[in-house]
């Protein structure tokens, strides 16, 4: 009974050994992988996602808009004043004109009379007037329109801040584990095991 014993103990040895052995094997090219995985694709894929939407959130639409176009302005405005009117002028009689209790002088003598100018005569006079001006002065335009409008809008002031805020918020924190995660076996042993292997 004690060979077949022995038997099955070395070959129970060997197999454990020799399963123990894969297993670690399997590890190591899977964790050697997993790194490759973290350090060439999640981690610049997670963190550029993190940062993309960080740098959204704080980005400006910065763009100038040419305007050319034409208004039509139709309106009245009002028009009040006093307008002086200083000046000669010469009055034509449109009738035949009574000045009455007029002296007309005769060979040197005055004679109190009534006189009549007829129509069509024309008088010299001075004008000193002031004359009221109220109107109302239609206006029709056409007014060309030539801008240059800069315009900057930071997108924070905008509706796009919360989709932007809550895409960062949940990368975030996948960004942070990942930066948190080591990216070598050097740096896994030297982080949980405390066994750091010195650069060479």
């Amino acid at each position: 009974m004690g060979k077949p014993w022995e038997a099955f103990k070395t070959v129970a040895i060997v197999f454990s050994f020799a399963v123990n052995f894969i297993f670690v094997m399997v590890l190591l090219f899977a964790g050697a992988w997993l790194f490759d995985v973290k350090t060439a694709i999640v981690g610049p894929l997670v963190g550029s996602l993190h940062t993309g939407f960080v740098e959204m959130d704080d980005a400006h639409i910065r763009t100038t808009i040419r305007v050319s176009d034409t208004l039509q302005v139709n309106d009245t405005i009002p028009v009040v004043f006093d307008l002086p009117v200083q000046t000669d002028t010469v009055v034509v009689l449109t009738q035949n004109t009574r000045v009455p209790n007029t002296t007309v002088f005769l060979n040197g003598a005055p004679i109190p009379t009534d006189i009549v100018l007829p129509a069509g005569t024309r008088l010299g006079i001075k004008l000193d007037i002031t004359v009221p001006v109220s109107q109302t002065v239609p206006v029709v335009l056409t007014v060309p329109v030539h801008l240059t409008v800069p315009v900057d809008i930071a997108l924070k002031d905008t509706d796009l801040h919360q989709p932007f805020a809550r895409l960062e918020r949940t990368v975030g924190p996948y960004n942070t584990l990942l930066n948190t995660l080591p990216s070598t076996w050097d740096d896994a042993f030297c982080k949980y095991v405390s066994v750091c292997i010195p650069a060479p």
